[in-house]
């Protein structure tokens, strides 16, 4: 365990609470006009699984467990969950379906993923920042409708809605962004 200040915790980081372990889902830094900074984190206890919220004023020290952090790549997904290998050694670590969230859609074969392991177990994933995703559902072109700056709707080939321009159509690839699913531009391949 090291001590770190509140307002350095980050999406991914394992912190002691109350004796327990818990890994960082979100963590922001808050700055009222009036009073003493805080950090608002959301956490999932490692043990059970439940969500927890912690504040901490931004210059308060927190106790930070070292994890582990390797590169995997993504084999498979079945009912025990989401399967990595280790690239280096082979070995297979099959991650849980809570571990990865709504972060496994835009897993693809291969897919080269950073995971944090504590004592074995898995506890965090992070994903390349950008995906390339073929369109399979939109509305149709639009003529003369190419330089406006409205958006429409339209379902990648993984599920998953996003906003694309107007000029966007059905069966074009797109580059993605693997945090919240916005449109970044059309691919280049």
């Amino acid at each position: 365990m090291v001590k770190v200040i509140a307002s350095s915790l980050r999406k991914g980081h394992v912190v002691e609470q109350d004796g327990k372990l818990h890994v960082v889902l979100t963590a922001e830094n808050v700055h009222p006009g009036k009073g003493n900074s805080v950090t608002n984190v959301n956490m999932r206890r490692i043990v059970d699984g439940v969500k927890v919220i912690g504040r901490w004023r931004t210059v308060e020290m927190v106790e930070r467990a070292e994890v582990d952090e390797r590169e995997y790549q993504f084999l498979y997904h079945d009912g025990e969950g989401y399967h990595f290998m280790e690239p280096t050694t082979y070995e297979q670590l099959a991650v849980p379906e809570d571990v990865i969230g709504e972060q496994g859609a835009y897993l693809q074969d291969g897919m080269k993923v950073y995971l944090k392991t504590f004592n074995g177990a898995a506890i965090a994933i992070e994903l390349p920042a950008r995906v390339t995703l073929e369109i399979t559902e939109t509305e149709p072109v639009v003529k003369g409708q190419t330089a406006s700056s409205s958006f429409k709707t339209a379902v990648l080939s993984n599920g998953t809605k996003t906003m694309v321009p107007p000029h966007i159509g059905v069966g074009t690839r797109v580059v993605v962004m693997t945090e919240d699913g916005s449109y970044v531009e059309r691919a280049k391949d």
